[in-house]
């Protein structure tokens, strides 16, 4: 009896372990490893070209057509020089034709360049400026018009150069006793005032408005003292500022009192 109770115990533990077994091989699957995936090479492409930099300005724009040489003119060509270093301009330098037209630089302390500005002279005060010249015969004529013995040059010096139908003659003088001359040397002085004082007063506007209420005092006493070669021909400006809103009230009301001061001369 014993030996068959063994016996039946052995089967059943075999039975056990081969059922074991059985389950253990069908848990494990031979699992074939997976291929890495492969991402496909990108496709070479051209390099773009680097746009150029921005400038300031019209993009394509054609440039300009200019002549290279400036079609020499025929006519009188008139050119004044003032210098004298320490002065708030100390030196000026106008240009122009025999229309007025033409330009004005100036050195201004504390500026490190000149400044440049266009300038239109009025008929009459080309008229002036012409019958000085007549006078003087100022092309023939060989005169010396710096006064002997007076040496003003302290207060500045003038140089004067007209070119005309291919001559050129240059005058040299701080002090006068020639009438004519005098007048011409003035008549660019009173030039020279009227076209700092714009720069002064437009600077003035852009940037420092409060400064604008003595720059007109400064213009009313050029006036007074005829230091304007011809007060007329600053009516449109004057409008134009007496309109301007940057500048103070004060400034503006100045600027209608000068206008309407003008005015009454001229008439």
């Amino acid at each position: 009896m014993r030996i068959i109770k063994a016996t039946l115990l052995m089967i059943v533990a075999v039975t056990a372990f081969a059922a074991t077994s059985t389950a253990q091989a069908k848990g494990k699957t031979n699992k074939r490893p997976t291929a890495p995936s492969t991402t496909p090479a990108p496709t070479p492409q051209p390099t773009p070209e680097p746009e150029p930099s921005k400038r300031n300005g019209r993009p394509d724009a054609k440039p300009i057509a200019t002549p290279t040489q400036k079609a020499q003119s025929t006519g009188p060509q008139y050119s004044y020089i003032f210098t004298r270093p320490g002065f708030t301009y100390s030196r000026i330098v106008v240009e122009h034709d025999e229309s007025g037209k033409g330009q004005i630089s100036f050195q201004k302390t504390s500026f490190d360049e000149a400044i440049i500005d266009p300038v239109s002279l009025s008929a009459t005060t080309m008229k002036a400026i012409t019958e000085a010249l007549a006078e003087m015969n100022f092309l023939d004529s060989t005169d010396d018009y710096q006064f002997p013995g007076r040496d003003y040059s302290h207060m500045g010096n003038v140089e004067f150069t007209l070119k005309n139908a291919g001559r050129t003659r240059t005058a040299r003088y701080n002090w006068t006793e020639n009438k004519n001359a005098k007048i011409l040397m003035d008549e660019y002085r009173r030039i020279s005032n009227e076209y700092t004082w714009r720069f002064e007063i437009d600077l003035a506007r852009q940037n420092q408005p409060l400064l604008t209420p003595g720059l007109m005092e400064s213009l009313g006493s050029y006036i007074d003292r005829k230091e304007i070669s011809d007060p007329v021909h600053l009516l449109p400006f004057l409008t134009e500022l007496s309109h301007d809103e940057r500048l103070p009230l004060m400034a503006r009301n100045r600027a209608t009192k000068i206008i309407k001061a003008i005015e009454k001369v001229k008439k």
